[in-house]
């Protein structure tokens, strides 16, 4: 039984995040709360638009049999993906020969699953043909069929996008948090290297995140300037033209063997207000050190965030 790794971009906008979900009502019902926005009434119940849905109903209709997609992160509402990471398995026999007799439910399961002789780039092909214009697989790989997408990973990678501009964004405001002044990226950066090491992030994660233990150890984590944009040549200088904003573009990038709930936007929101100028830079060990999530800052907006990759052995 052949197992797949597919990975997986997607611009998290339209979708609840990317694990499979049902609101609690047993039914939707007339005079009752609206089906949410992007869902589906199935079988008398409101199933959420997710990407694990979208992606796995796809391969379903491509290998033609039931199939788990097991994803590596549980990217929340919002949040995008260029590099998720999602494996499922499924039969891998070709049937052989003709069909010499045989009953139509027996010619079609031989003709169900996919073997991987049959073409990585042509199941990958095959499943973005049936996928929305929100998610792309765009890698396909064979992996052991003990594979797990979540135990099996040794690191990920996130980035948090900041615009930094007087004006609001249009454009790009489905893939940026927008701040209205200038932020010190300076002492960003240093503020986000004292997080690096193994540490106790109690204090960066949202109530309720359901983990054993709040420590996990970051790898690497700084602030850089990814640009600056600029106006077009006689724009004026207050001007917001074709809704592109001016201003700069502030990159954080952070990795690390696990995160917590909301860890990595509750690091993005404390490091905004050192960029501020309403926290200090050499506060962090401190915070870190009470594990008091008061003493961090806000949870900044998901679609600034990005799961970047997954890094296996």
């Amino acid at each position: 039984m052949p197992r797949y790794r597919l990975t997986v971009a997607y611009e998290g906008t339209a979708f609840h995040g990317w694990q499979k979900q049902e609101p609690p009502d047993p039914a939707v019902t007339p005079g009752a709360a609206p089906v949410p926005a992007g869902s589906e009434v199935r079988e008398g119940r409101a199933v959420l638009r997710t990407v694990q849905e979208i992606v796995e109903r796809a391969v379903r209709e491509v290998v033609r049999e039931p199939v788990r997609l097991t994803g590596a992160s549980r990217t929340d509402a919002g949040v995008h993906a260029r590099g998720q990471v999602a494996a499922f398995s499924c039969s891998g026999d070709e049937g052989g020969g003709g069909d010499g007799g045989r009953s139509a439910e027996a010619t079609s399961r031989a003709h169900s699953g996919w073997p991987a002789a049959r073409g990585l780039d042509r199941l990958r092909l095959a499943v973005n043909a049936r996928l929305p214009e929100d998610v792309l697989v765009t890698a396909v790989d064979v992996v052991p069929e003990t594979f797990d997408p979540i135990a099996d990973a040794r690191a990920k990678g996130y980035s948090y996008t900041i615009l930094c501009s007087p004006h609001r964004p249009l454009w790009e405001r489905r893939w940026v948090f927008h701040s209205w002044r200038d932020l010190d990226a300076a002492a960003m950066d240093g503020a986000a290297r004292l997080l690096v090491g193994e540490h106790d992030f109690a204090a960066f994660a949202a109530a309720g995140h359901g983990r054993l233990t709040t420590v996990r150890t970051i790898f690497d984590c700084r602030v850089r300037v990814v640009e600056t944009a600029l106006a077009p040549p006689g724009a004026r200088p207050d001007a917001n033209p074709d809704g592109h904003c001016r201003g700069t573009l502030l990159r954080i990038d952070v990795c690390g063997n696990g995160f917590l709930y909301n860890m990595v936007r509750i690091i993005a929101g404390t490091l905004h207000e050192v960029g501020r100028g309403k926290m200090d830079a050499s506060s962090m060990p401190e915070i870190l050190a009470s594990r008091d999530r008061r003493r961090a800052g806000p949870t900044l907006p998901p679609e600034g965030l990005c799961l970047e990759w997954v890094r296996y052995e």
